[in-house]
């Protein structure tokens, strides 16, 4: 009688080693954005009042950690298509961010129910992620796709606010405008829409492929501990994301509460 051959033992897939420099840069946008939502509650608050809608000091900081969001994901794309990341965990991670995406309109409704948060930047990331996902595959071809998303919107508002004047109504509507050709923005408290940003994420797309064929070590690079509660906080920025507002509303309010 043949003795029955042993199943092979179980063994656990090995764990994909996490980029400590990709976390720590997006940690780094986490703080600075904590800081400005800090600054904008003050102000709507009515403790320190700005001009977070024109003010160049405010809309260029607003523009920067954006980019840094986006730049970050583009990032951490290559990085996970470099790993062998299939489509159902994608599937999941993006499906937190959309359903996070509308947290954020409902709560915004809540805040502020004449410029609720309709496309803001997780829904905007929702749907570029998707894109970058379905173009990696362009390598080079993503630096001038790139390119060409960043020049759309100001070609357009410049044909919209001119020549195609006549077409500035459906492009602005609520409908397309998170497109991104409009000729005027939208009043709303956050908005992020596909064009220009879709080039960011795919200069980080691009980046990262880059980065992983010829400079891998650069993304390895062991951070100094100063910095590396920067990385932890990168790692779990969609849950600090989520938190951070209601907290820093909730003390602000009862600080104003308090004063009255």
């Amino acid at each position: 009688m043949t003795p029955p051959v042993p199943s092979p033992p179980f063994v656990l897939a090995p764990r994909q080693p996490r980029y400590d420099t990709v976390d720590a840069l997006r940690g780094l946008a986490m703080v600075w954005m904590t800081v400005f939502h800090f600054c904008f509650d003050l102000s709507h608050l009515g403790f320190w009042p700005q001009n977070f809608r024109a003010d160049p000091f405010w809309t260029s900081q607003r523009t920067v950690i954006v980019s840094l969001f986006l730049f970050c994901a583009g990032l951490g794309q290559a990085i996970a298509l470099h790993q062998g990341q299939g489509w159902p965990r994608f599937g999941r991670r993006w499906g937190q961010i959309a359903g996070c995406a509308l947290l954020v309109t409902v709560g915004s409704v809540v805040m502020f129910p004449q410029s609720f948060i309709y496309f803001g930047v997780l829904h905007g990331m929702a749907v570029m992620l998707l894109v970058a996902r379905l173009t990696a595959g362009w390598s080079r071809g993503l630096w001038l796709a790139g390119l060409l998303a960043v020049a759309l919107p100001p070609l357009a508002h410049h044909l919209l606010t001119g020549a195609w004047a006549d077409a500035a109504p459906w492009f602005n509507s609520r409908w397309l405008n998170w497109l991104g050709l409009v000729g005027r923005k939208p009043f709303t408290e956050d908005y992020v829409p596909v064009l220009p940003w879709l080039g960011v994420m795919w200069w980080g797309l691009a980046s990262g492929q880059w980065l992983l064929a010829r400079r891998g070590a650069w993304l390895q690079w062991r951070l100094p501990t100063v910095l590396r509660p920067l990385a932890w906080l990168g790692r779990w920025s969609l849950s600090y994301y989520m938190v951070h507002q209601p907290v820093m509303i909730g003390v602000l309010m009862a600080v104003a509460w308090w004063r009255s």
